[in-house]
């Protein structure tokens, strides 16, 4: 049975909000990466920021998830498919602090674009559900490139 959403719908704020959800998986797994393997004089406040970004992060999975089944369609969990629908591109943790703050706060400027574009297609859509949740996590991604640009200067 599809309900009167999905058939208001079309498959474009669908498809923003699958590389929303590969795209933050993503960020996760880079900032977790990163957490387990940060050094130097900074450990302590880069180890507690990268934890911070990767938790929120996870549970910013499950919302996407979600809200792509409110909309119709299955997800899709796998890492092979997040890494072929991402923005964002995988790291390994043999970065020295500056390259991992450089590149965790590139992929949460990123992330902040990808869900503008998002918020407009939903709006276009007339999704004000769904263009609600992007500006929302634009706003918690620009907030963690400035921390993390923060630790720069």
């Amino acid at each position: 049975m599809t309900s009167e959403l999905n058939k208001k719908v079309s498959g474009k704020p669908v498809n923003g909000l699958e590389m929303a959800l590969a795209s933050t998986a993503v960020a996760t797994a880079k900032a977790q990466n990163y957490h387990w393997n940060v050094t130097g004089m900074a450990f302590v406040p880069l180890h507690a920021l990268f934890e911070e970004i990767y938790a929120e992060h996870f549970e910013a999975q499950d919302t996407f998830a979600e809200r792509i089944r409110m909309l119709g369609r299955t997800v899709d969990g796998r890492q092979s498919e997040h890494l072929k629908k991402s923005v964002l591109a995988e790291a390994d943790g043999a970065k020295k602090p500056d390259e991992m703050l450089l590149d965790l706060a590139s992929d949460q400027e990123r992330l902040s674009a990808l869900l503008l574009q998002l918020a407009s297609a939903a709006d276009e859509e007339g999704d004000a559900v769904t263009n609600d949740l992007a500006i929302e996590r634009a706003h918690v991604h620009d907030t963690f490139a400035w921390k993390l640009r923060a630790h720069l200067t």
